[in-house]
């Protein structure tokens, strides 16, 4: 169901589709699995390699293996599901497998956004990614949390590459940025407090036109889906600020009764390409970084560097956020202090250099 309690009629088709095929399974050696996401294929990593890599590989690989075929439908872009409504329709059934931005259930999965309660973290996407799977497998809670209150497994990790600011309109100073109107994900918003701008809550696809339209002055976003989704167009001005890549945020999960109908064999092969899923999509989002920063200074955008010692100040003025988010999530009941500082530990682990240093009680 959507928030407001109402079913899509495009949904409504595919779920009662997808319980015949599903429910029919024993008699019928034809499955038929709802996948979907709310950011469209194309322009959005994730959302492209289940069109391209998932999806065709889980439909080779058990038309080879077993004696089953299966037949995805596929809905992308919202067409079942908004970017924010992704986690109930997995949840009530409508998508048997959907991918989602955990930075969208700000309530239901606070913790799951650790990564970006952690600013100024690692500037490369397949390592941002290797540290979020490790604390995965060390803390089964967020696990079992999508299990538990969801009821949906955890088929695989995904996120975002690194984070940086554009805006409309050029600036020199941080102080050129109090007042101006910038979008976001929501658990990012706080990083823009030290710039004393007026952040608000967003998503990707509404960006292009409320910066044209002035509705906003800029956008906190990776070069992927900066050049993507054509943002330099209305605002060409690229600032390098490195806030991190946010292995993580985005999770892509299966309805746990569709999982269990499935024939063994072919829950086996969901699970493995999950797992395979996972590393092709890292290197795919690391692609991207870097093919997204070529592609804008290809088309006109205009990039620079932020000073390393403005970078620094913007930094120490975070010192305390990731504490605050783990006192937080203690306070909602959730292992907050555990996880948050499980994440710092190990991206130190890696090698990477936090530029402030990071307490966590």
């Amino acid at each position: 169901m959507t928030r407001n309690g109402l079913l899509k009629p495009v949904a409504l088709i595919a779920a009662l589709m997808g319980t015949i095929a599903l429910n029919g399974c024993s008699e019928s050696n034809s499955l038929t699995l709802r996948i979907g996401a709310g950011h469209p294929a194309g322009p959005s990593v994730y959302a492209t390699q289940m069109r391209d890599y998932f999806v065709p590989e889980v439909t080779r690989r058990v038309e080879a293996e077993t004696d089953y075929t299966i037949n995805f439908v596929e809905g992308y872009g919202g067409s079942i599901a908004q970017v924010a409504e992704v986690l109930e329709a997995v949840q009530n059934g409508i998508l048997d497998i959907g991918a989602y931005c955990v930075c969208f259930e700000p309530a239901k999965l606070f913790l799951h956004n650790f990564s970006y309660y952690v600013p100024f973290g690692p500037q490369d996407s397949v390592q941002a990614m290797k540290i979020a799977r490790i604390v995965y497998e060390k803390h089964p809670w967020l696990t079992d949390q999508l299990t538990d209150l969801y009821d949906q497994q955890l088929l695989a990790i995904n996120g975002w590459d690194n984070y940086h600011l554009g805006t409309t309109d050029p600036w020199d100073s941080i102080d050129d940025l109090r007042g101006v109107k910038i979008g976001g994900a929501g658990p990012n918003l706080p990083w823009l407090e030290y710039a004393g701008v007026v952040p608000v809550q967003s998503a990707l696809p509404d960006g292009y036109l409320a910066m044209q339209t002035g509705v906003y002055d800029g956008w906190l976003m990776f070069p992927s889906a900066y050049y993507s989704y054509k943002f330099h167009e209305p605002a060409p001005h690229y600032t390098l600020i490195g806030f991190g890549a946010m292995g993580g945020a985005v999770i892509m999960t299966m309805n746990t009764e569709s999982l269990q109908r499935l024939p063994e064999e072919v829950q086996r092969i969901i699970l493995e390409v999950s797992q395979d899923f996972e590393k092709v999509s890292a290197q795919a989002l690391e692609a991207g970084q870097l093919g997204g920063l070529e592609n804008l200074r290809n088309t006109g955008a205009i990039i620079r560097e932020l000073p390393e010692n403005v970078r620094v100040d913007w930094g120490n003025s975070l010192t305390d956020f990731p504490n605050e988010m783990a006192q937080d999530a203690n306070e909602r009941n959730m292992p907050g202090s555990e996880i948050i500082r499980s994440y710092i530990e190990e991206v130190e682990k890696s090698g990477y250099q936090w530029p402030v240093n990071y307490v966590i009680d």
